[in-house]
């Protein structure tokens, strides 16, 4: 719990760097949200997710939401390196700064941790290095380690990038990578329903000008150099089920090609305090966890209340 000066704030949002060393970074920057003097709860999503937790996940962390503002204090952070530059990252480097500012904020322990994708990774890394700081762990679409497919197309992603890094175009490659990823991301059923794929006069389907303008949106806000740090560092990622204490409710959406279904079966048969397997049926497989909120809501809150 964090000592509060006077009422707590649930509107106003605070950033708080904290001094470290790891990883060659120079602060951790984290934000604070809701309720300043309420268990801390930590909240992380995919590599493009960031400490403002309020715009990515606002359909949970908002008062009376999953990641509750009026009882929480939720935490978000920004995944290191936050420079432009391409460094041997790890989801347990980054539990190590995540310890960093628990320190500095006076955290003994954090009430829970809700983590999606790179952020479960992140969570599941914190429990496995420091068990008594994490109180419980929702795990949202990760599995203990990578599939070979999974770590097959994002090797494909990085190499895109690292040839237009080489030809002096960065951002160019990386929106080609992250339209490969899109195709990754949703699931078959999905697109299936949603586009004709019809081949127009400019020889692009509705898929591709799809496609296309996700991928210039990404590239506009993403740095390449850092991009690749934070998709290598997923790769780089494994825990030993068996030395996770916390209780852990894991939740897999069926279509997800990336944290597949029976990767997940398999990590709630080797954690030593499964709480629940839930499945998340949904047509936007691993994107499932931003676009299936009020879903997951009442999953989350069984797990925090639990």
């Amino acid at each position: 719990m964090l000592a509060s000066a006077g009422a707590p704030s649930l509107d106003a949002e605070e950033d708080v760097e904290i001094a470290t060393y790891l990883a060659g970074e120079a602060i951790v920057r984290v934000r604070l949200h809701g309720r300043r003097d309420g268990p801390l709860v930590i909240a992380a999503g995919g590599i493009s997710a960031d400490r403002h937790v309020r715009a990515w996940w606002g359909g949970l962390a908002a008062p009376g939401a999953g990641l509750d503002l009026n009882q929480y204090c939720v935490l978000g952070f920004d995944f290191a390196p936050l420079a432009d530059r391409r460094a041997p990252i790890t989801p347990h480097v980054q539990a190590q700064l995540l310890l960093e500012a628990l320190d500095k904020l006076g955290v003994a322990q954090a009430h829970g941790f809700v983590g999606a994708s790179y952020g479960a990774m992140v969570g599941l890394a914190l429990a496995e290095l420091a068990p008594a700081r994490v109180g419980r762990l929702v795990v949202i679409s990760a599995a203990h380690r990578p599939s070979a497919l999974a770590s097959g197309w994002r090797g494909v992603q990085r190499r895109i990038v690292e040839q237009a890094l080489a030809a002096g175009d960065g951002a160019a490659g990386l929106a080609l990578a992250r339209q490969l990823a899109m195709i990754t991301y949703r699931s078959a059923e999905e697109f299936e329903t949603r586009f004709d794929r019809a081949i127009g006069d400019d020889g692009r389907s509705d898929l591709d000008h799809y496609l296309v303008a996700r991928g210039q949106a990404y590239a506009n806000a993403v740095a390449a150099r850092r991009w690749l740090c934070l998709s290598e560092a997923i790769d780089r990622f494994a825990v030993i089920p068996e030395k996770i204490a916390a209780p852990t409710t894991l939740v897999a959406c069926p279509t997800d090609q990336l944290a597949p279904l029976k990767d997940m079966e398999e990590f709630a048969t080797r954690l030593p305090r499964c709480a629940a397997l839930k499945l998340l049926p949904s047509l936007y497989g691993h994107d499932a966890f931003l676009k299936e909120t009020a879903r997951l809501e009442p999953i989350i809150r069984e797990a925090l209340d639990g």
